[in-house]
């Protein structure tokens, strides 16, 4: 029986079998002896992606007692692929992930103006940004989905899509799917996915990983 670790585009946490591409947390939530999530689905503004490897080789047990003192540790969550977790509302790690996030954060300085965004910042930006935090869905016009930027997505009702070389990739836990054919029209009543504060960064240049299925 799969764990409930497995995080959608809409930042909603599920029990799934595919596996993940990046692993992240949002601080503790959940409880070791029953290796379930508890209620609450956050327990701090630093929602971030990391690398599924330590850097420093270290294994944890998931959803089990990781903390040095026998406590529960960070709660492991599993996202298909950065794109994924970026529309979650998560950023990358400055530990394990050093690199991308100086990217981000670069890119965050570009498209606010700040010449050195301290983490507190970009996280205090996302957190009112997350659906997954209350955060009040963000409708957007056709014209404001064909100029999205590649990475960001959005949903039409339940399902997601990214976008990617002008066209919406339909998002799975499994992967991405063939883009549906071209057509003069979007269906109405679209909702951004991906924080206002992230897209702002993706068309300032910072650049995610993809899952492989998105070619």
């Amino acid at each position: 029986m799969p764990l409930q670790n497995r995080v959608d585009p809409f930042g909603r946490i599920h029990a799934a079998t595919a596996r993940g591409g990046f692993t992240g947390n949002r601080g503790i939530i959940h409880d070791p002896a029953t290796r379930s999530l508890l209620r609450r689905r956050w327990s701090t503004k630093a929602w971030i992606i990391c690398d599924l490897a330590h850097p420093r080789g270290h294994r944890r047990d998931v959803f089990g007692r990781n903390a040095p003192g026998g406590g529960a540790g960070w709660t492991e969550l599993f996202f298909l692929d950065e794109v994924t977790a970026l529309a979650a509302g998560h950023r990358p790690c400055f530990y394990c992930r050093r690199e991308a996030a100086k990217r981000y954060a670069a890119a965050f300085a570009d498209a606010f103006g700040v010449a050195s965004p301290r983490v507190a910042e970009m996280d205090a930006r996302l957190h009112a940004e997350r659906p997954a935090a209350g955060a009040p869905p963000r409708l957007l016009r056709e014209a404001e989905i064909r100029a999205l930027p590649d990475a960001a997505m959005v949903a039409f009702g339940p399902n997601a899509f990214a976008m990617k070389g002008g066209a919406l990739l339909p998002w799975s836990f499994a992967g991405y799917g063939a883009a549906p054919a071209a057509c003069r029209t979007l269906p109405a009543g679209a909702v951004l996915l991906t924080p206002p504060t992230t897209v702002a960064a993706l068309r300032a240049g910072y650049r995610p990983a993809w899952h492989r299925s998105a070619g």
